[in-house]
């Protein structure tokens, strides 16, 4: 009796197994993979979808605000400001000082990610949740025949430009607050780590540098009331929003800012190497000992300007 006949691969096991290939390659796949996704999804997102039209009063005095022509920061300005600007610094930054490949690389990643995601998430919660901007009632002008004091819907607006109307249900969170926070913030993290600023007795020149960029963005977000765009909470959860994404992004990368060495990212290797680290590695003692006197700043780091990187550390 013949013995039965190996099995030969199939081909969603080749395809699969490419895949695998790639990745194991390349510990950035991931990363880019899901650039591409949320790319796509904030495509369809902005070409598809309106908000939720929740119900409001014309006798509403917080929906009463006139609605501002002009914008103190116009859409093309936030991008200037908040995306141009830290694009330039960290440009300026690889000709000037020449940081290395990959510390390059994953520090203009993790912005684009961050800018994103940001929006991203942003969208999705305007559009879902439909809270009027307090403009709102300027730019519906509503039939006179409508009712004064009770609920109403779209329905009684005779605004036609379409997204004067529709963007007055985009209130929360505030959009320019969280780009603003995403990506001011994240250039003030990369600030306040190459200059070690949270070190002990940091001078006040190095913390107002890394402290620059978030009054850039606090100024921004601020535009928006004067405009009477948004209201407080509208802006404040925008900027935990953006600032949140911000951070979380730069800790993929980069060591806590309160770390010695926070100035170098974490070192990569490809998944699944032959040492078993899958991604980005972290030096053993970062999260065993974080905290500890050998791994933050402590105050005996005393050497120029106040810091000396310890021997003995990363």
């Amino acid at each position: 009796m013949a013995p039965p006949k190996a099995r030969s691969p199939t081909r969603e096991s080749g395809i699969y197994s490419k895949i695998l290939r790639l990745y194991h390659l390349n510990p950035h796949t991931g990363d880019y993979i899901g650039l591409l996704l949320l790319l796509l999804a904030y495509t369809i997102l902005q070409a598809l979808t309106d908000p939720f039209h929740r119900l409001f009063r014309l006798d509403d005095p917080r929906l009463q605000f006139p609605h501002a022509e002009h914008e103190r920061v116009p859409v093309p300005y936030l991008f200037l400001y908040a995306g141009g600007v830290p694009l330039l610094v960290l440009v300026l930054w690889t000709v000037l000082l020449r940081p290395g490949n990959h510390k390059t690389h994953v520090t203009l990643l993790g912005l684009a990610i961050t800018i994103l995601l940001t929006s991203f998430i942003t969208d999705i919660m305007k559009d879902a949740i439909g809270r009027p901007r307090p403009d709102l009632i300027a730019r519906c002008k509503p039939d006179i025949s409508a009712p004064q004091h009770s609920l109403v819907g779209v329905e009684v607006c005779t605004e036609t430009d379409h997204h004067t109307l529709h963007d007055g249900w985009r209130s929360f969170p505030s959009g320019h607050s969280s780009f603003a926070f995403a990506g001011l913030g994240y250039l003030a993290c990369f600030l306040a780590s190459q200059t070690n600023a949270l070190r002990p007795r940091a001078s006040l020149v190095t913390i107002l540098m890394a402290l620059a960029p978030l009054l850039g963005a606090a100024m921004i977000a601020a535009s928006r009331l004067e405009d009477y765009r948004h209201d407080f909470a509208d802006v404040i959860t925008g900027s935990w929003i953006g600032m949140i994404v911000a951070y979380i992004n730069w800790r993929r990368y980069y060591p806590g800012l309160l770390s010695q060495g926070c100035e170098e990212p974490h070192p990569c290797t490809p998944v699944g190497g032959k040492d078993g680290v899958n991604g980005f590695q972290r030096v053993r003692d970062e999260e065993e000992g974080y905290g500890s006197a050998g791994e933050r700043f402590s105050v005996d780091d005393d050497g120029i300007e106040g810091y000396s990187r310890n021997a003995t550390a990363r």
